[in-house]
């Protein structure tokens, strides 16, 4: 665990462009700007901004982001096509994604091509970027479906033609972090380039896969906000970040205290708003009801909460309901200038239960001074 801890993890935040991705999501250019800012301003190390081969607008959108001048390395998404990094050159960045299909089942059913053009196609492009001194990060589309000896076989000509690192892509997010931890472990015992992860969350693992990566050798990984992305989405840049930190001992050095403010932002930008229940950024996930954790929380935080809710943001509540004890019902009654030593607790305990079970919700707290007037 102790090289674990030291090891430098990159966030690549790509919520600009495959959390853009996601079905009916669309980003105005002043969304976009704030978005990059304030991802920027919290530490994240690179942000892929955007696909400039789509057309003018698009390509205009990312030169207004490279134009803010932002410490994150802006990158793009590119095919293995020159007319793409072209078009990247067109924009000012310095870094591009280029992502070819490396999968049979992609190569013969979406290509409909063979390996060998396959392993040519990345020559082409990836010898064109580096002849334009860009940064270059090689995308496996469909590596998880990939037999890994081939994979192999591109990792070596993409480390002879002068890329920077290889994008291990989940695609479909099929894998389980076992599964995940094992092919990216074989790669990077066999290839001295950098390895990155993509995943996504078509069966709720994007976060635990991505986790699985870097546990396997990973460098980079990749990230969105709220876990926006194609399907299901991609690891949530929240929950990674704070899983880095609170499962794995790993530092990334982003102030996590705006976690909230972001993920509330992308949420109204997106029109999909954040759960309650959201993991590390919901509303709610701080809400404590049951007399045995309430209780504990009040004793200790620490006894039921795995890390202080302000560090993301957040705030901590006790909610009075049908599981509510008479400790958690002291506190509130305490926080709201009741002397509690003046009521019948257990009394007030049990209508409180009763009318939260008929209500079938917590009380506000207009609801409990009611009762205890009542009483």
């Amino acid at each position: 665990m102790k090289s674990l801890e030291k090891k430098q993890i990159i966030i690549d935040d790509t919520t600009l462009r495959d959390g853009e991705q996601t079905a009916g999501v669309v980003f105005s250019l002043e969304e976009k700007k704030r978005i990059a800012l304030m991802l920027d301003e919290i530490g994240v190390g690179e942000l892929e901004c955007g696909i400039p081969a789509m057309g003018k607008q698009e390509q205009a959108s990312i030169r207004a982001l490279v134009d803010l001048g932002l410490n994150a390395r802006l990158m793009t998404w590119n095919r293995a096509v020159i007319r793409d990094i072209q078009a990247s050159l067109a924009t000012g960045v310095q870094a591009v994604d280029i992502s070819l299909s490396v999968s049979d089942l992609h190569i013969q059913h979406k290509l409909g091509k063979s390996r060998a053009w396959v392993k040519e196609q990345l020559k082409r492009s990836l010898g064109f970027a580096k002849q334009h001194n860009l940064y270059v990060s090689v995308g496996g589309e469909d590596s998880s479906r990939a037999d890994l000896d081939f994979l192999i076989e591109l990792l070596r000509i993409a480390e002879n033609e002068g890329a920077d690192r290889f994008r291990f892509c989940d695609t479909l997010g099929i894998l389980d972090p076992f599964a995940t931890y094992d092919k990216v472990k074989y790669l990077a015992e066999r290839s001295s380039l950098d390895l990155e992860v993509h995943t996504h969350n078509d069966l709720g693992m994007a976060t635990a896969n991505a986790i699985a990566g870097i546990r396997a050798g990973a460098k980079f990984v990749n990230t969105t906000v709220n876990g926006l992305g194609e399907r299901a989405g991609n690891a949530a840049l929240e929950e990674v970040v704070m899983a880095l930190k609170h499962a794995c001992n790993i530092d990334p050095q982003i102030d996590t205290s705006r976690f909230l403010e972001i993920s509330r932002y992308v949420g109204q930008a997106s029109q999909r708003p954040v759960p309650d229940w959201k993991a590390v950024v919901g509303e709610k996930v701080f809400s404590h009801e049951s007399g045995l954790h309430a209780d504990g929380v009040i004793k200790n935080p620490a006894n039921y909460e795995g890390f202080d809710p302000g560090e993301v943001g957040l705030q901590r509540h006790m909610v009075l309901g049908k599981h509510s004890g008479s400790n958690g019902l002291k506190q509130r009654l305490e926080q709201l200038r009741v002397d509690w030593q003046g009521v019948d607790v257990e009394a007030l305990l049990y209508r409180v239960r009763t009318a939260s079970q008929r209500r079938k919700r917590a009380l506000n707290d207009h609801e409990l001074l009611q009762l205890c007037r009542v009483a």
